[in-house]
């Protein structure tokens, strides 16, 4: 007999009607932004979503249930840890929300933790949470002014071509550090915050059992398996 959840949080059912509800939100999104699309062999994001359900092979509908099966329990961790932490969610107009995540996101975190991300206002608070308990030494800001030069160009030596590592660099060619130096900060604190986020997202699913039918997409254990974040 099938289990009425998709997996256990520290013993308590986390029910399927969740990871269901979340599998008819619609998935496209517009312009540069796409929905954060879970297996390989899915049909085109700007198809229907339900022309592209029955399109699907069943291996990738079996791994579109895993990966949406993690958006849901990252969301599910994201709002236990902000109780605990007495942060304050929004409420939600509706359990699900459109995803419509860039495409340099899903480069960056991860299809799951940006849909995640996209799909949880819980998360979206521990995240910036996390980012603002970050302390970012003034020298790991100045190392990185030093060593990325060429990002702190000044227009006009954008325009002639300069080179900010070669000998004919002029001082003012490059940006002062002071002016620059809160923006690199709030980079660096930012990455620390993701890192941090990622970090506790790791912890936490420790707790977590799967049933059969909602695994990690990358779990080796089951046949359709492969190795996404």
């Amino acid at each position: 007999m099938t289990p009425e959840y998709a997996a256990l949080i520290n013993g308590e059912p986390l029910p399927r009607e969740r990871v269901d509800a979340f599998l008819q939100a619609p998935l496209g999104g517009a312009g540069p932004h796409r929905a954060a699309a879970p297996p390989r062999g899915a049909s085109s994001h700007d198809e229907p979503a339900p022309a592209r359900r029955r399109n699907e092979p069943p291996s990738v509908a079996r791994q579109r249930r895993r990966w949406a099966t993690q958006v849901v329990v990252t969301d599910e961790l994201a709002r236990r840890a902000c109780a605990d932490r007495g942060l304050k969610v929004p409420e939600e107009v509706s359990p699900v929300s459109v995803l419509a995540v860039a495409e340099t996101a899903v480069a960056d975190l991860g299809s799951i933790v940006a849909a995640a991300l996209a799909h949880s206002p819980a998360a979206r608070v521990l995240l910036a949470a996390l980012e603002c308990e970050q302390t970012v030494p003034e020298t790991a800001v100045r190392d990185y002014y030093d060593r990325n030069q060429d990002r702190f160009l000044t227009p006009d030596a954008l325009r002639r071509g300069a080179d900010p590592f070669g000998e004919a660099a002029a001082p003012q060619d490059v940006l002062p550090y002071e002016d620059v130096r809160e923006g690199i900060a709030r980079e660096l604190r930012k990455a620390a915050g993701r890192q941090a986020f990622f970090g506790w997202l790791d912890q936490a699913r420790g707790g977590v059992t799967y049933s059969h039918g909602h695994e990690h997409p990358g779990d080796p254990s089951h046949p359709d398996h492969e190795h996404r974040h």
